[in-house]
């Protein structure tokens, strides 16, 4: 499986972005699909993930303002993000987990929020 982040960018505190990711698989077929970010100095943590049974869930900094969803007939997923914060300034990654548990990553896209 490989997965192609796309969308970020520099955005003023308060403004949106919306980053894809593309997958070369059936991104309907995986177990779970999810962003993950990670400042610079900080451990990789989970944004929003997508489970198979259409659960979603988010990071507590983020409930409200971010809303990760999928496009079967494109294979991508999407995180939309509104509302942003300089404190998202990130690299954001996205991740599979397919059936057999093995995870795959993306190459991440860096999203810097100016206050």
């Amino acid at each position: 499986v490989q997965l192609q982040a796309s969308g970020g960018g520099l955005a003023q505190a308060g403004g949106s972005l919306r980053l894809s990711c593309a997958a070369s698989g059936t991104v309907s077929s995986f177990a779970r699909v999810a962003w993950y970010r990670q400042a610079p100095e900080n451990q990789r943590e989970l944004v929003a993930a997508f489970i198979a049974d259409g659960t979603k869930t988010y990071a507590d900094s983020v409930k409200g303002r971010f809303t990760i969803s999928r496009d079967n007939a494109k294979n991508t997923v999407y995180l939309r993000m509104n509302s942003l914060k300089p404190e998202d300034t990130s690299v954001y990654f996205c991740n599979t987990i397919d059936w057999r548990s093995r995870s795959f990553w993306g190459q991440g896209t860096l999203v810097t929020v100016s206050s």
